[in-house]
């Protein structure tokens, strides 16, 4: 599962990816510094990992993974492929969500593409870029569905009530993600269109370093226009948080993020939103071998979450035996679980929950 970083040229996308993922993708103070898409695959951080580890102290642990993608700047013109366009728009598709970086903070030193700040102005800027894309897409297909609606065909006359319906959001300027259609409506019609904004966004309000935990006029205004639109927000003093990256001693990194007022970094809490954002979840196995976290998509069932460890796992699926994280916890072993009785067997239609610790019995 893929995360995108996309915003207008010289916001911070970049520095953002390095801290991610320690990277070192190119950032300069000049516009499409990144022109080949980066990739970088990031830990999700995971304090139960940790905790499991202490208690069954394997020789390794192997943490869940997002893949998170810098994507080169847009601006004005990208769908009609200005700039670098096209390449921008078709690195968009392959990704599953988006991470929206905005600038949210005044310094005259670093230049901005439309020389002044105005975040708003930024992201409806992306927002158009992206619409008219979703709307190219929209009319071609409506194209095709009229022919047929104008038959008589009952489905093609549905199907095109829907499209004209996202024809129209999109022409008014809004996001397909913050359209409502019934559930039927969206699996049959609006989803098979992998419109670019049906995708889930993160909004990352780029902040100086005194913003880090209260935000900004900047950040107010942004919560303001997003609140339908199925977004989250999350305040980040960028570049201040790459400088703390740099710092070897983990101590000497805490007293930064201490005397900033956060107890951890912005970069772990915007890892756990991709993830999440991804609508994605953690199940892990803990043996000597190996403590790891496999991830899984939320409402996935146990032959499933087997599936991603094999396929011949969830081919020969016989039954699973899971634990309740917060009881592996409190009883400190798999075998102090099963003496207390709180191992389940679960079967095929067990649908996983965030946070279990699970055994796959297979016949293959």
């Amino acid at each position: 599962m893929k995360a995108g970083i996309v915003g207008l040229p010289n916001v911070g996308k970049s520095t953002l990816f390095n801290c991610l993922s320690n990277a070192k993708a190119q950032s300069a103070n000049f516009p499409f510094c990144t022109i080949e898409p980066n990739i970088g695959v990031v830990n999700v951080p995971d304090q139960r990992l940790q905790t499991l580890e202490s208690l069954v102290k394997p020789e390794r642990v192997v943490p869940a993974t997002v893949e998170i993608v810098d994507i080169a700047g847009l601006v004005k013109g990208a769908s009609k492929g200005e700039g670098l366009g096209n390449q921008f728009l078709g690195n968009i598709r392959e990704t599953d969500a988006i991470l929206h970086v905005l600038r949210c903070f005044d310094n005259d030193n670093i230049v901005h593409v439309d020389g002044s700040i105005d975040p708003i102005r930024d992201k409806e800027t992306i927002d158009m870029e992206l619409q008219l894309k979703d709307l190219e897409t929209v009319e071609k297909k409506l194209d095709k569905v009229r022919r047929a609606a104008k038959t008589g065909n009952k489905e093609a006359q549905k199907e095109e009530a829907v499209l004209d319906k996202l024809k129209s959001g999109l022409e008014t300027g809004t996001s397909v993600r913050a359209l409502a259609f019934s559930e039927d409506d969206y699996n049959d019609y609006v989803k098979p269109l992998q419109c670019l904004t049906d995708k889930p966004v993160m909004y990352i309000c780029n902040v100086d370093e005194a913003s880090a935990v209260t935000g900004n006029r900047y950040v107010d205004l942004i919560k303001e226009a997003v609140k339908g639109e199925r977004a989250e927000v999350l305040v980040l003093a960028v570049g201040t948080e790459a400088d703390i990256n740099e710092l070897d001693d983990y101590d000497e990194r805490q007293l930064f993020l201490e005397d900033m007022g956060l107890e951890e970094p912005g970069s772990s809490k915007l890892i756990r939103g991709a993830y999440k954002l991804l609508n994605q979840q953690t199940y892990f196995t803990a043996g000597v071998k190996e403590v790891r976290a496999w991830t899984v998509t939320v409402g996935a069932t146990a032959p499933q979450a087997a599936g991603v460890i094999h396929t011949d796992f969830e081919k020969g699926f016989i039954r699973a035996e899971v634990i309740a994280y917060n009881d592996y916890v409190h009883y400190g072993s798999e075998a102090k679980v099963k003496e207390a009785g709180k191992m389940r067997v679960e079967g095929k239609n067990y649908v996983v929950k965030d946070g279990d610790v699970m055994h796959f019995l297979f016949n293959v």
